[in-house]
């Protein structure tokens, strides 16, 4: 199921932060409300896999890992749940244990589905492109692969595309390497 717009008037974070909780996930892309389906299981196993390898890195780089449902609240209208966040050592600082986070993360981290792919790739790249987020990683458990993309004065361009068989890093998060194997616990295909 692809994420669906729920309302056609702007809706703010603040009015959202009053809505009951209704177990679904909501983002807002200039006000517009979209509802955001649940993951299949390929999808959390994987983001639980590459949780697990940043949660080793910044266990001995520091900075903070968190994983959705998080939001974070780019201005009033504008607020996204990025499957992971990672905040670097320099800027832990910026999350507020007790607070909506309302900065950008140093990496955000979306795991696509065939239901949420053309978005990821779409509107939600674009959004964190406008607002400045250094990296966006694409994780594909579909096809077994890794995109990191890197944000330049043009927008994000490709800096590493990885499949099964070879690892891939990060420039935000330095020394920070991964097999690309081990983020789909499932024979290759």
């Amino acid at each position: 199921m692809a994420s669906v717009p729920t309302s056609h008037r702007k809706v703010t974070y603040a009015e959202l932060a009053t809505w009951p909780d209704d177990g679904r996930r909501y983002e807002l892309y200039d006000g517009e409300v979209s509802v955001v389906p649940a993951p299949l299981p390929r999808h959390q196993l994987a983001m639980l896999e590459l949780q697990d390898r940043l949660r080793t890195y910044v266990s001995s780089h520091g900075g903070i890992v968190l994983v959705s449902p998080i939001d974070i609240v780019f201005n009033t209208t504008t607020v996204l749940q990025p499957d992971i966040v990672v905040f670097t050592a320099a800027r832990r600082r910026v999350v507020e244990l007790d607070a909506p986070i309302q900065e950008p993360p140093d990496v955000a981290v979306e795991v696509v589905s065939p239901s949420t792919a053309t978005n990821d790739r779409g509107r939600k790249l674009r959004m964190f492109e406008r607002f400045g987020v250094p990296e966006y990683w694409i994780l594909d458990p579909g096809r077994e692969q890794i995109e990191v993309r890197t944000l330049r004065d043009d927008g994000y361009g490709t800096s590493v595309s990885a499949g099964r068989g070879e690892r891939f890093g990060s420039g935000i998060l330095a020394g920070f390497s991964c097999e690309v194997d081990s983020l789909f616990p499932w024979p290759a295909a």
